[in-house]
């Protein structure tokens, strides 16, 4: 071999290849055998001559040629009988000769020179000498002159060197041609097309006699001595040693077998399987490999029958008996467990049940109650290819269908939408695109329920797209931990050697999990037939291709199979088939392929005839057909159906057909290996995956005992396919190269926030398991993996290295010192458009602000996406003609030019032209699938950047692409489907734009296009083009911000086929001059939409001096070419308000000591020594004097006790005056409350009351208070009727808290209610003080003036004089969605806790309760994958435990174990207590609470983090957000004045609003009136209490406004051009019109000529502070007969439920109570307020389950809200004398307080323990109501009771109660026993009128409460009764009267005023008093009046008592 080998030697090496077979496992079909049969007696060079012998490598054996031993390595045995190879770097490896490995090795060259250098005293150095040595081994002289060269180098003294070099010189030639050979790719690799170089790629052949290892020397000899190869000794001058050394020890990817040896030789281990056969032939050499032959069952091996399964599983299954052996095997992991599985199994074995199996184990979990809960899961399922996915959806919506399962396909060609997604339980999608998806926090909620993930083709991962799988997997296996729920992995994929680290990337236990099946496992086995051709002329290489190919065919036909030949382009499928008819023609075997003998042959012939492609017609009568993409789908289908039924016995197709179609042959050839990649832009070597999957095909189960596989290729390539076939390329990972592209996703997704988390995210890659196992692939030399055995520094440098290049594109902020990443705008452009990051660095360079048409298209051409298109020769004639046909812009660089010919394909992709040449077909097609999102991405690019220009243009662009239409054409194109071309072609002709159109008639336009029907055609069209209105208010909020109401209205007709479910605008504001847009959001415009009226959206923009024109407010179309709508905002007669905002110096004034008070008692109420700096300056004015005061000061400064300080002013100066505190949220009322109750009231003695919606105290508690808290509506409604009432006169000081939310929803109130009490004071002259507290304020002049504040009272301090210093940190996050947008911010709040505050208190404001949960449960999460879990939680488990026992909220005891709490409206008060106490003593570390507690919990904290500044409005339907207050009161809390030096706010927001916050929160925010819009409501209550009696009165009453002071300063908010005198008051004056004429148009009041009066209505309104809508309502709905179904209805529909919250998707909750409830709903309206207020009521009386938590609350404010709606209902009907009406809705309110139906429901259930057992067995007692309990004796009731020890009720709507669960005799006494008396009197002075006397007792002894029992009633409430007297005969009603009573009541009703009806009465039973409860449901008995005139009186229980 080079050098005389010795016989002994060889035969040695023959011997031990016999020992090592004969040690194989004798029964295991896949083992390798050493045996050869060759044809002896060919010329030529034999195949496997220049190959070397190794064994395989799962025998570790460790011996010298001359040690006769060989020793086995450990076998870990693994179910299929291989033996595992340690995947340590063993030094245990099989050696070649007699050295040592290391020896063979340039190394040891190296070292033997070091020695002859130190010992011979050489001239030349070490690696001169090793050099010189190698270019003597290296060249092609006799071994003797080469042993002579050798010695004249080194000298005589080093002979035995000589002699070792000599011996083993094969081997250091080898490792000079690796070296070499690595050398060169380095330099080439850079253009090179071939991913893995042939070299390396042996096969090895063991022969078993002398003879022919004899023969094998001697051939080895001829061509060492011929092939004398000149160029490597060309190489190896230009070569130093140490870079050859280094590069002989690197390999390629395709060397890394399974041992990881240590020297350059260890080349792979192959071997081929038993009785390969080798054949020579001119031109071509040929391998056969025989048919694995399929292992025997094992003993204990069976068979799973189908009917072993659970009864829904065998449903999927239907037509099989049993599983195959494959599924068989792993079917007990696969379906009895959860364990992540790998199977490695040939192709056609099955692997599509095995996902089948682990898919029903999935369904399995979900499967309860004999029902499928679709909602928990989702299964997805990655398939390679589209044409695959396609394939697998159609199998699975087949099979599943029985379960009624959705099984749907994702892939580029098939979108879902959002609703489409959310019903599938099945997503069959390919890598890159579940990648975007998983990519989007949008998407996260779908991710999220994702539980099975199956991954075919695993071996993809050695592909390119197998970085793709990494990245997918690497973010699953991160979502599992992180959120710590389950997804299962099942891989499944071809036979590969490294599965153990495929099965350890993907977290497969080896042990349980992972299954490898050989080649002896198919269930047809399969001989393979290698061809390699190794002519080099073309035209003969050719001809000699489509002889072989003819000749492999035929022998196939002649055995009587048929065979499938496959070619890798359309056009070669017509041209091959071609060529057979041809060749089969000459060689007269024609008739072999026909088969007209068929007896269907004439039937089908004649079908054939009807395609149209003629191809298919000419090869059918041969035989043959054809099958490609290309072709329509019914020819296809066609061609599948022939070859199936054996019409055609030769199918030549393209791969696709090996992916898409189960189509099964005996003999399948790959006819040449080479096709033509666009990607790569040139010609690439067909795939392990395609040549797998192709391969697969071969063998028909049913029908074959074999199949047969040949593959056609070159020489060169033969060992290469051979190598991948028989299972022995290890998969390499592709990670690196796409390294940045992924690391951004990670960061763009929020996963990877610094380095140290990238780090861990590498670990979860493939790359990470391979790189630890073989370095030298992935660049990393011996000594880094010696120095680092878990290589994290390379990863760190790996992160680094990408993160930095991401930070110089832009894409990412890397802050180098603490390595963290943060994503920018336009990072997450090219995550989400999976934009290369090569291509943002071009349009980085070449993106600008003003670009014309061809060079945005010349951009897009340089996008490194289409960097390997090539430019050919060959295509040059046609790209210049189709430059000129179809491209209407300038080509730069022309078609010669790479991005000219791409900028062509572009051009022509959006003209539709079309293309002749093949390789530009490819080209275009694979351009035009990148173009789209390429476009998109650059639109958004422009639109983040704010330029106008190139915004718009790049918006045409993307529709242009979309539709393939060209701005400049006519729109109507858009419809080219429907209108004809000649049609569109005359109106582009015509110059007829949209606008003209719409303004011609029919027949002008007919008459424009010359054909008249076309006229009505367009304009109907024109109808569907999509057009808007826009129209907008413009307001300044101050000089330089403008809020803007946009009103946007369709006008098109919605044709769901042209617009679908919504359509998309664009909504841009842009300043034109400066090219900037100001604002832009996306509308949805939706079909219910566009049929309603118009769309309302607001938002701010900002302005700049000196102020432009106009700005432009443009509407543009998301996909429809030139729909667009313009407003102009002008500036010109646009009125800006002052700008003057005067702020109050804090002066430095020495701290006030408490003593300055001179009052001890004063002294002791307060717990420090000193007043702060805002208190010491304001002192003087609060204490000393009378003055009006308003402090505007930030909060958390100490504005409380200013206002404290006027109060100790009042109680020295004027001891009997009352104090009134008004603040607007019932939060702070009881905070003031609390703070008070310890302090103020105690220590001085005084009285305080609360005033709430929950409180309303007695006339007594009002008197007798020096105190009152009240909200601003209680206030309201008490002071409206102020000359009744004393004590509002007696008010000295009047406290507005927070008086800056004037401008907020509730503001109208506070400004009526502070006008009323200045007006009050100046009407009784008795001063009343007013003291006004708020944030720091931008107009505090104005609110001075109206409270009425002089200059010494104005303290109005800068927004930083704080008493804590705050920094604030503002972030934006991206996204439309909001739920998503919340989520990508959980982790940044996690980052800010452990950067701001790991240690102090942090509060957390969401803007829901939902919220809550889902942020708490999340940093629980992130703090667990920190390792820290209880990092925020500081007490012992046993306090904590104590704690949780008192918890209810199951949320809540949850994460308070972890130390997090949570704050909202839904929790009880003494779970929210219990919170506050512990955050508060820093028992817990974290509150995430709503944004009511910043108002009204007194709970700072060193860090607040405001999660979004948006919250659901049901009612406008979407996010709108927070006011400015809310945010600056949150802020507010940051900052422990007792503990912190600085408090630090992080605020998280949506991007665009990111510079809106930036201004605000910094500069203070004017406060604007909003009376206005409320005005009809305050009017009328002014006309009802007698102040407003004339037109005169209301301006009067206007003139003591806030609004009347804005109005004169910012006219244009209010929509007031001037402020002229004249002007000024005709708005006033026409405002008061419109009001007064609205009121009597709703029959609140009543205009005459002198003035206005109120009517019953408009009175109602005001008593029962009702909108005057609502009675409107009342009024023309109710009527004499009201039904309780139309009550209901009524009470639902009043305004006051406006406000009921419908949040995201509840109205799918309320569908499905609508089922469960009696009374109809209108189902159009489930997202309506008023429908879920019925539905809540009807809920509520059915005792129904509520479907969430927040329902309960939603719940507890309706019934809430409904009393006082209903009383007022009751007033209508008794005023307007209704008797039945009015009885009705008693009942109704009966209902509302018991929580039952009247007239279904037992009035038993009032009872506490009812149950329906109960209820049945008291009726067949005869007692049916609690009325004949009650008249039971004691005793009886127990006996009636018996066998019911304990009845128990369901505790669902006990909301207020602890009942007892055991119904005794105590319960009864719940009810009151009511006695009645009567007596009729007639009245001597009222001319003899007649008056009822009643006398009512209740005769409860033990009962003193006069609390109703009203258990499912939210709120206590107490008892109160009606007396109804009416007629029932004629259904009139003479008198209501309302009464409560504790103990006993006398009280007296006047009769009707005509006797007669007494008399009639006795005989006629017509007039009757009723006492109904308010209470108590039933019954009701109607008694004669009479009857009580003679008899006893009666006891009766509550409810409705007949009298």
């Amino acid at each position: 071999m080079g050098y005389p080998a010795s016989d002994a030697n060889l035969h040695k090496v023959a011997s031990l290849a016999q020992r090592l077979f004969k040690l194989q496992p004798a029964d295991h079909g896949r083992s390798s055998v050493f045996e050869r049969e060759l044809n002896a007696g060919e010329d030529g060079v034999e195949f496997g001559a220049d190959l070397i012998f190794q064994p395989p490598s799962r025998f570790l054996v460790d011996s010298l040629l001359d040690n006769d031993d060989l020793l086995e390595g450990p076998p870990s045995s693994r179910h299929d009988g291989w033996h595992d190879l340690d995947h340590g770097y063993s030094n245990s490896t099989y050696h070649h000769a007699v050295v040592d490995r290391r020896k063979l090795s340039l190394e040891w060259l190296s070292n033997a020179c070091d020695r002859i250098v130190k010992e011979c005293a050489s001239q030349l150095s070490r690696d001169e000498l090793a050099m010189a040595i190698c270019r003597v081994l290296n060249s092609d002289k006799p071994g003797e002159e080469i042993a002579g060269d050798l010695l004249d180098l080194v000298g005589v003294s080093a002979f035995e060197a000589v002699q070792d070099l000599m011996l083993h010189r094969k081997e250091l030639v080898d490792a000079i041609h690796q070296g070499l050979l690595m050398l060169k790719s380095d330099k080439t690799a850079s253009n090179t097309q071939l991913r893995m170089p042939s070299y390396g790629t042996q096969v090895t052949v063991q022969t078993e006699s002398e003879r022919q290892i004899d023969k094998l020397r001697r051939k080895e000899e001829k061509r060492y001595k011929r092939g004398a190869e000149n160029r490597v000794e060309d190489d190896l001058s230009a070569t130093n040693f140490s870079s050859l050394l280094r590069a002989s020890e690197r390999r390629s990817p395709i060397e890394d077998l399974f041992g990881h040896g240590q020297g350059p030789n260890s080349l792979a281990v192959t071997a081929l399987p038993q009785g390969t056969l080798r054949k020579h032939f001119k031109g071509y050499e040929e391998v056969i490999i025989p048919p694995t032959p399929t292992a025997p069952m094992k003993p204990g091996e069976k068979l799973i029958e189908i009917q072993e399964l659970d009864g829904f599983a065998q449903a999927a299954f239907r037509g099989y008996k049993s599983l195959n052996r494959i599924q068989s095997q792993i079917f007990q992991t696969t379906y009895y467990t959860n364990e992540n599985i790998l199977v490695c199994a040939p192709t056609g074995a099955g692997k599509t049940n095995i996902a089948m199996i682990a898919i029903l184990h999935e369904i399995g979990q979900h499967f309860r109650d004999g029902y499928l809960h679709k909602d928990e899961f989702k299964i997805v399922y990655v398939a390679p290819m589209k044409a695959l996915a396609a394939e697998v959806t159609s199998a699975f919506s087949h099979r599943l269908s029985p379960l009624n399962m959705t099984v749907r396909e994702l892939t580029g060609d098939m979108q879902l939408s959002k609703n489409e997604l959310e019903e599938t339980q099945m997503i069959v999608t390919t890598p890159e695109k579940w990648d975007v998806i998983t990519r989007k926090s949008s998407d996260m909620s779908l991710s999220m329920l994702v539980k099975l993930l199956i991954i075919d083709e695993v071996h993809l991962l050695n592909d390119e797209r197998g970085a793709v799988i990494e990245a997918l997997v690497a973010r699953t296996l991160r979502q599992v931990e992180s959120t710590q729920t389950m997804i299962r992995i099942v891989g499944l994929s071809a036979t590969l050697p490294s599965y153990l680290e495929v099965a350890q990337f993907l977290r497969v236990n080896p042990e349980t999990g992972l299954f490898f099946f050989d080649s002896s496992y198919r269930p047809v086995p399969l001989a393979q037939q290698y061809i390699g051709i190794s002519e080099h002329n073309f035209v003969a290489r050719n001809a000699l291709l489509n002889e072989i190919c003819y000749n492999k065919v035929v022998d196939s036909l002649r055995q009587g199979h048929q065979a499938m030949v496959f070619v890798h382009s359309r056009k070669d499928t017509a041209k091959t088939a071609e060529k057979l008819v041809e060749l089969s023609r000459m060689n007269e075997d024609l008739e072999l392929f026909k088969n007209e003998t068929h007896p269907q042959f004439s039937l089908i012939k004649k079908e054939v005839q009807k395609s149209r492609n003629k191809d298919l017609i000419g090869f059918f009568e041969s035989g043959v057909g054809i099958h490609h993409a290309g072709m329509l789908r019914s020819d296809r289908g066609l061609t599948e159906r022939l070859f199936s039924d054996g019409l055609i016995k030769v199918l030549v197709c393209t791969a696709t057909l090996a992916w898409g179609v189960n189509l099964p042959a005996h003999t399948v050839v790959i006819k040449g290996t080479q096709l033509y990649d666009p990607k790569a832009g040139g010609w690439r070597d067909l795939g392990m995956l395609d040549v797998m999957q192709i391969f697969g095909r071969a063998g028909r189960p049913q029908f074959d005992k074999s199949g047969e596989g040949i593959i056609i290729t070159s020489h060169d390539k033969l060992a290469y396919y051979l190598r991948l076939l028989t299972s022995q390329l290890p998969i390499e990972s592709q990670f690196i190269s796409s390294l940045k592209d992924n690391l951004n996703a990670e960061v763009a997704l929020g996963t990877v926030t610094n380095v140290k988390e990238a780090c861990l995210w590498l670990g979860y890659t493939y790359l990470s398991v391979r790189m630890k196992l073989n370095p030298l692939a992935y660049g990393i030399g011996w000594d880094e993996v010696m120095a680092d055995p878990s290589l994290s520094s390379k990863q760190r440098a790996l992160v680094t290295e990408a993160a930095r290049a991401l930070d110089k594109a832009k894409m990412i902020r890397f802050d180098e010192k603490s390595g963290n990443f943060s994503c920018t705008e336009l990072g997450r452009i090219a995550s989400h458009f999976y934009i290369q990051y090569s291509s943002v660095e071009t349009y980085n360079e070449m993106l600008r602000p003003h670009m014309n048409d061809s060079e945005v298209i010349d951009m897009i051409a340089n996008s490194s996406e289409f960097e390997n298109i090539q430019v050919r020769e060959e295509e040059q004639n046609e790209l210049e003609m189709l430059a000129r046909t179809s491209c209407p812009l300038e080509v730069k660089g022309g078609p010669s030019n790479k991005h000219g010919k791409i900028s062509i394909l572009i051009q022509l992709y959006i003209s539709r032209g079309s293309i002749d040449s093949f390789s530009l077909v490819s080209d275009a097609a694979y351009i035009s699938a990148s173009l789209a999102r390429i476009v998109r991405a650059l639109f958004e690019i422009c639109l983040r950047r704010g330029w106008c220009e190139m915004t718009s243009f790049m918006l045409e662009y993307c529709k242009a692409v979309d539709r393939q239409i060209w701005p400049h054409q006519h729109p109507l194109r858009q419809f080219d489907k429907d209108l004809s071309a000649d049609i569109l072609r005359k109106l582009e002709e015509r110059g007829a734009d949209l606008d003209r159109l719409q303004e011609m008639q029919e027949k002008d336009i007919g008459a424009l296009i010359r054909y008249a029907p076309g006229g009505k055609l367009v304009k109907q069209y024109l109808g569907y083009f999509p057009w808007v209105q826009l129209s907008a208010a413009v307001s300044p909020i101050t000089r330089t911000v403008l809020k803007v109401d946009l009103l946007i209205t369709p006008d098109f007709v919605w044709k769901d086929r042209f617009h679908g479910a919504a359509q998309r605008w664009w909504i841009l504001v842009e300043d034109s001059e400066n090219d900037h847009i100001y604002h832009s959001e996306l509308f949805m415009l939706t079909k219910r939409m566009s049929r309603g009226e118009p769309q309302k959206l607001s938002f701010t923009i900002p302005i700049f001096e000196p102020h432009p024109p106009q700005y432009f407010i443009r509407a543009v179309s998301d996909s429809w070419l030139q729909s667009e709508a313009f407003y102009t905002i002008s500036f010109q007669n646009l009125q800006l308000p002052e700008a003057r905002t005067s702020h109050t110096e804090l002066l430095d004034l020495r701290p006030l000591p408490v003593t300055s008070l001179g009052n001890r008692t004063y002294e002791s109420l307060y717990n420090f020594s000193h007043f702060n700096p805002i208190q010491t300056q304001t002192f003087h004015v609060l204490y000393h004097t009378d003055n009006n005061v308003l402090l505007g000061a930030p909060t958390g400064s100490g504005k409380t006790i200013s206002a404290e300080l006027a109060i100790l002013h009042l109680f020295n100066t004027q001891p009997d005056m009352k104090v009134i505190y008004i603040a607007p949220l019932k939060a702070i009322v009881r905070e003031r409350m609390n703070d008070w109750r310890k302090r103020l009231v105690s220590q001085l003695g005084k009285q305080m009351v609360e005033m709430t919606g929950d409180h309303t105290p007695d006339l007594m508690a009002l008197m007798s208070a020096d105190i009152i808290i009240s909200t601003p509506e209680k206030w309201d409604g008490i002071s409206r009727n102020w000359h009744s009432r004393s004590y509002v006169t007696k008010v000295g000081l009047m406290i507005l808290d927070e008086i800056h939310l004037l401008g907020a929803d509730r503001g109208p109130i506070l400004e009526v209610i502070v006008s009323r009490m200045r007006y009050i004071s100046s009407q009784t002259e008795r001063s009343v003080r007013f003291i006004g507290l708020s944030t720091a304020l931008a107009n505090a002049g104005d609110l001075a003036d109206w409270l009425g504040v002089g200059e010494t009272g104005l303290f109005n301090f800068k927004p930083s004089v704080r008493p804590v210093p705050l920094e604030v940190h503002i972030q934006g996050y991206p996204g439309k969605y909001y739920c998503p947008r919340m989520n990508s911010m959980n982790k940044p709040a996690y980052a800010a806790i452990c950067t701001h505050s790991p240690t102090k208190p942090v509060l957390i404001f969401v803007s829901s309760r939902r919220q809550t949960r889902l942020t708490a449960l999340d940093l629980i999460q992130y703090a667990a994958s920190d390792e820290h879990p209880r990092q925020f939680l500081s007490m012992p488990e046993e306090v904590l435990q104590m704690i949780l026992s008192q918890v209810t909220d199951q949320n809540l005891r949850h994460t308070l174990q972890f130390g997090i709490g949570l704050h909202h409206a839904g929790l009880n008060d003494k779970d929210r207590s219990l919170i506050e106490e512990l955050f508060a003593n820093n028992k817990i570390q974290v509150l995430v609470c709503t944004s009511t507690l910043a108002w009204g919990v007194n709970l700072p904290a060193h860090l607040v983090i405001i999660k979004g500044t948006e919250y659901y409005d049901g009612k406008a339907k979407r996010y709108v957000d927070f006011p400015i207050t809310d945010i600056l009161q949150m802020m507010g809390r940051a900052g422990r004045p007792q503990y912190d030096q600085h408090g630090k706010a992080v605020i998280l927001v949506h991007e665009p609003k990111k510079s809106f916050y930036k201004k605000f929160l910094y500069e203070p925010f004017p406060v604007e009136s909003s009376l206005k819009e409320q005005l009809h409501d305050h009017i009328n209550a002014e006309i009802v209490s007698g102040t407003i009696c004339h037109k005169e009165d209301a301006l009067h009453y206007l003139t003591w406004t806030y609004f009347f002071r804005r109005l004169v300063v910012n006219p244009a908010y209010y929509g007031l051009e001037d402020t002229a005198p004249e002007i000024l008051s005709s708005y006033l004056s026409r405002l008061v019109q419109d009001t007064f004429e609205d009121l009597e148009d709703s029959g609140c009041i009543k205009m005459n000529d002198d003035g206005v009066e109120p009517l019953m209505l408009g009175s109602i309104a005001s008593q029962y502070y009702l909108s005057y809508m609502t009675v409107s309502m009342f009024g023309s709905n109710i009527g004499p007969d009201t039904s309780l179904e139309v009550f209901l209805h009524i009470l639902s529909g009043a305004s006051e439920f406006d406000e009921l919250p419908v949040r995201h998707n509840e109205e799918n909750y309320n569908e499905a109570l609508s089922k469960n409830v009696p009374y109809m709903v209108d189902n159009n309206r489930l997202d309506d307020p008023h429908v879920k207020a019925n539905l809540l009521f009807q809920a509520h009386f059915s005792q129904l389950e509520l479907p969430i938590s927040d329902y309960v609350t939603d719940l507890k404010s309706v019934l809430d809200q409904s009393i006082r709606i209903i009383q007022a209902m009751i007033d209508i009907c008794a005023n307007s004398g209704w008797l039945s009406s009015t009885i009705t809705c008693m009942h109704l309110l009966q209902m509302v307080m018991q929580g039952l139906w009247y007239d279904k429901d037992s009035s038993l259930w009032m009872l506490p323990c009812m149950s329906s057992d109960l209820v049945s067995s008291l009726g067949k007692k005869g007692i049916s109501s609690v009325q004949q309990l009650l008249d039971l004796p004691k005793a009886n009731i127990q006996t009636v009771l018996e066998g019911f020890p304990a009845s128990r009720i369901s505790q669902a709507y006990l909301l207020t109660m602890e009942v007892p669960t055991v119904f005794t005799f105590q319960d009864l006494q719940h009810f009151p026993r009511v006695q009645v008396k009567l007596k009729v009197q007639k009245s001597d002075t009222d001319g003899g009128t007649f008056s009822l006397n009643i006398k009512l007792a209740k005769m409860n002894s033990n009962r003193k409460t006069s609390r109703a029992f009203a258990p499912r009633f939210p709120k206590i409430k107490d008892e109160a009764w009606w007396l109804v007297l009416g007629n029932p005969s004629n259904s009139e009603l003479y008198a209501v009267k309302r009464v409560s009573f504790s103990d006993r009541l006398v009280t007296h009703m006047e009769l009707p005023s005509t006797p007669t009806n007494i008399e009639v009465s006795k005989h006629h039973r017509s007039l009757f008093p009723v006492l109904f409860s308010s209470v108590y449901l039933k019954v009701l008995d109607f008694l004669l009046l009479s009857k009580f005139l003679q008899g006893p009186a009666p006891t009766l229980m509550g409810g409705c008592v007949a009298l």
